[in-house]
């Protein structure tokens, strides 16, 4: 097999596409001949050791992937050669095979295919549960997406007008609030041109959003938390734009708003039940053409140097998927 591996945190230009032994399942694993993945932000942090989770060295990057499953380990009855599945780990999809645990592989149902199914769980199960578990998202009520040209802002949009909501999006640029409205957002503020309070506040017809989705953190996050609704849910998605932001307390208490967290990898972990019911609402919301990963690109896996340094320019829409010609 072939993989890129990571041996020091010195970034991407420290990897090479090399050749390494093919590994053999071991108990409750499957192996997997992998044909996309998908870049995720913590991808980028991971390699440079700025993620949360550190995977001891050396290993193989890329949390997101699908494929054949090749072989089963011991114990493994769901899963046989031959199935197509999509799996989600801490790392090893950027590669021609990766073992994993069988209760991470997600067999397929035949309206995703692999470059979709590759974008769809990690971007779509995080907004998911953050709109409808952590912000008690409801009909009509009206959500502000940070970010929303990404690849979680990107979901969020499209789960939110799945779900009966007003979408207000924010980009930095023109092209990027295009897109925004191309994925259906209701209004969208181009932060390049106008000031988010201000812009924010013309959109909601003088009041706020009930919900802010904040992948961003930043300087974003206390004027989207100054302008928030009576009884608003903050939703804290991640940090993006680099920065963690410092929130005056007293601003939810004015508002009478929740500040949340959302953890969606330990969501996973600790919820599985409840996961596997959002990937089902998921998966069926994409076969009614509700949803559907807006994908930037696909590259060759060979090229994942181009794809980190797409991502770390911010010029990404949506996701970017690799994907290995079989």
């Amino acid at each position: 097999m072939k993989a890129w591996l990571c041996e020091s945190l010195e970034g991407i230009g420290a990897m090479r596409w090399q050749d390494m032994p093919t590994p053999e399942p071991r108990a409750g694993e499957v192996r997997v001949a992998v044909r996309c993945a998908s870049l995720n932000f913590p991808d980028l942090l991971i390699v440079e050791g700025k993620y949360q989770f550190k995977p001891p060295l050396p290993f193989v990057p890329g949390a997101e992937f699908s494929g054949v499953v090749d072989a089963a380990g011991p114990g493994v009855t769901h899963l046989k050669p031959g199935d197509r599945i999509a799996a989600i780990g801490s790392h090893g999809g950027f590669a021609t095979h990766a073992c994993v645990p069988a209760a991470q592989a997600m067999p397929l149902p035949p309206t995703l295919g692999f470059e979709d199914a590759a974008a769809f769980a990690f971007t779509y199960g995080t907004s998911c549960h953050a709109l409808l578990d952590r912000g008690a998202l409801a009909p009509g009520e009206t959500v502000l997406v940070l970010g929303a040209s990404g690849g979680v802002g990107s979901a969020a949009v499209q789960i939110a007008k799945a779900a009966g909501a007003r979408v207000v999006a924010t980009a930095s640029t023109p092209a990027k609030a295009a897109f925004c409205r191309e994925l259906g957002a209701d209004a969208v503020i181009d932060l390049s041109r106008e000031g988010l309070r201000d812009a924010l506040k013309a959109a909601c017809g003088g009041g706020g959003p009930d919900v802010v989705y904040d992948p961003v953190g930043g300087e974003l996050a206390e004027p989207a938390l100054r302008s928030i609704a009576w009884r608003g849910r903050y939703l804290v998605v991640g940090f993006a734009g680099g920065g963690i932001p410092a929130l005056p307390f007293n601003l939810p208490l004015l508002k009478g708003a929740s500040i949340v967290g959302v953890f969606w990898g330990e969501f996973v972990r600790r919820e599985p039940a409840a996961f596997r019911a959002d990937l089902a609402r998921l998966v069926q919301w994409h076969a009614d053409g509700k949803v559907r990963p807006a994908i930037d690109r696909v590259l060759p896996m060979s090229e994942l140097p181009a794809a980190y340094a797409r991502m770390a320019s911010r010029q990404v829409l949506g996701k970017l998927v690799m994907r290995n010609d079989q």
